[in-house]
């Protein structure tokens, strides 16, 4: 087998892994490299379909006249806290109801007339946030959504990869797409090919060197078979930015409870959307509030020691 992230060749050992997602239970083996670490699988499906439903989560569009406005409000307040980092109230509410994605952009210091290209974005949820707060051009690409959006307010978000965009973006951004991608480094010279002058390419990605592949293996969540196609490595990471023409000027981790508690549900033949799931049927999960508190610290502690299962890497020209 060769490493089609380094191209090392040789006994790169191997897993079985099932689809727990929707209960599929499908098996898929991966390999993981001897040299630079990337976990990847060793045949990508010939149809993917099927393993992106329509109700697929980032599929889901919770915008528009039918939503609640208390709902709406609500959000708003929330996603302004984590986008700048200001109001009482938005901080109150994000403790409660966190938005990583968005949460990521605070360290970048946004001004509203950045041109921005979100990669992977599903139905654009998240691009839709930041319009409402007054940025203009915006857009945001997925290959597997049914059909382009247009949103009443101008926002687009187009049926394609990044392939097939031409432009020049300030802030090119890749929120836990670029592991379904087949094709990474070709995915991070086109991003590089549209970058501007100074302009900042952000991946978040869950990573294989980490606590949780260590103590999980093959129930780790973020493998995610066969959506993922690579779970990279810091050193993998560094050779996509090398042979794309980019530096790696920072990394920030950023796991969360999540590695826990799906993890161990998967270790107890629980799937994603099962009844017993948690937090997403709490009076039913297996977990308590306290446990889910308790795996929240440990994520922070493994954060701090940057072994977290998930981590922001920012890439400059």
């Amino acid at each position: 087998m060769r490493c089609r992230i380094c191209e090392s060749q040789g006994n790169h050992r191997e897993y079985t892994v099932k689809e727990m997602v929707f209960g599929l239970r499908e098996e898929f083996v991966y390999f993981q490299c001897g040299n630079c670490g990337c976990l990847q699988i060793k045949d990508i499906p010939s149809d993917m379909c099927k393993y992106y439903p329509t109700y697929y989560y980032s599929f889901r569009i919770r915008l528009g006249k039918q939503e609640n406005f208390i709902v709406r409000d609500v959000r708003r307040v929330r996603n302004q806290y984590a986008v700048f980092d200001k109001g009482l109230i938005g901080k109150f509410l994000y403790t409660r109801f966190p938005h990583p994605a968005l949460r990521s952009l605070m360290q970048l210091k946004l001004t509203k007339d950045l041109r921005i290209l979100d990669v992977g974005c599903g139905s654009g949820n998240d691009l839709y946030s930041l319009s409402e707060f007054g940025f203009k051009n915006l857009l945001g690409v997925d290959p597997n959504i049914e059909k382009d959006i247009r949103y009443p307010n101008g926002l687009e978000i187009l049926k394609r990869d990044i392939c097939g965009i031409k432009g020049e973006f300030d802030l090119i951004m890749f929120h836990h797409s670029f592991e379904h991608m087949d094709l990474p480094i070709i995915a991070a010279q086109t991003a590089r090919s549209l970058l501007s002058p100074g302009g900042l390419c952000v991946i978040r990605i869950p990573l294989v060197d980490s606590w949780a592949w260590e103590n999980y293996g093959v129930n780790w969540v973020q493998i995610d078979a066969p959506r993922h196609f690579f779970i990279h490595s810091k050193k993998s990471m560094g050779i996509v930015a090398d042979k794309a023409g980019l530096k790696i000027e920072k990394v920030v981790y950023d796991s969360s409870e999540f590695q826990f508690w799906a993890s161990e549900q998967y270790e107890k033949n629980i799937t994603f959307y099962a009844e017993k799931s948690s937090p997403l049927k709490p009076s039913r999960a297996i977990f308590t509030k306290q446990q889910i508190k308790l795996f929240r610290r440990q994520a922070d502690i493994l954060n701090s020691e940057q072994r977290g299962d998930q981590a922001i890497f920012w890439l400059k020209l």
